[in-house]
């Protein structure tokens, strides 16, 4: 087994001991591991040369996020960038462990790290992809359960920041996907709102 086939197996292994359950397809999957899963296949409909670094940043971006509740910290603002914070390190310093046992180098680590930490976004084609994937993954299975809880004013903030992260072609996936009439409406709201 190669060090990438390893790096994969322990990330999935890590993200399979995720308590939280989500269903597909009639059946429960660990949450994490479901959503490495798919931010997975996002990136690999987005490029079909995506780079070995592309594709474990994919697969580890929020590692073992369940570890780490929202309710441990201040439900307010900067409790929640508090928390946004803490765990983009904790994803990077567990990815990075990880890295290293399957054998990689700092080079490919560096990568990884970056791609994850958003560093080199926008600027960085590979930043682009990685984060139209976690748009796309935002929108497709995450968005209706988020507007169903949250006032209709901040659905569609949400959904303008989201667009303006995005590229013109991840843009046209989007208004693809097999979403529900109020998703669709929401979203066209968002839009309208965001050309005045």
């Amino acid at each position: 087994m190669g060090a990438f086939e390893k790096a994969i197996e322990r990330f999935d292994a890590e993200n399979a001991r995720d308590p939280n359950l989500e269903s597909e397809g009639g059946i429960q999957h660990p949450r994490e591991l479901l959503y490495a899963r798919r931010l997975t296949d996002w990136v690999l409909k987005l490029t079909l040369e995506a780079s070995e670094s592309l594709r474990l940043a994919a697969r580890c971006q929020h590692i073992c996020r369940w570890m780490i509740p929202r309710e441990t910290y201040p439900m307010t603002r900067p409790g929640y960038l508090r928390w946004r914070n803490d765990l983009k390190q904790f994803h990077v310093r567990k990815s990075v462990e990880i890295l290293r046992e399957a054998g990689y180098g700092e080079e490919m680590i560096d990568k990884v790290r970056d791609l994850n930490l958003k560093k080199n976004f926008p600027a960085e084609a590979e930043s682009r992809v990685s984060e139209d994937a976690l748009c796309l993954v935002f929108l497709e299975f995450q968005f209706a359960d988020l507007a169903r809880k949250t006032a209709a004013d901040k659905i569609i903030n949400a959904v303008r920041k989201t667009w303006q992260k995005m590229t013109p072609a991840a843009h046209k996936r989007a208004l693809a996907l097999p979403l529900g009439p109020e998703e669709k409406r929401l979203i066209l709201r968002a839009l309208e709102k965001g050309t005045k």
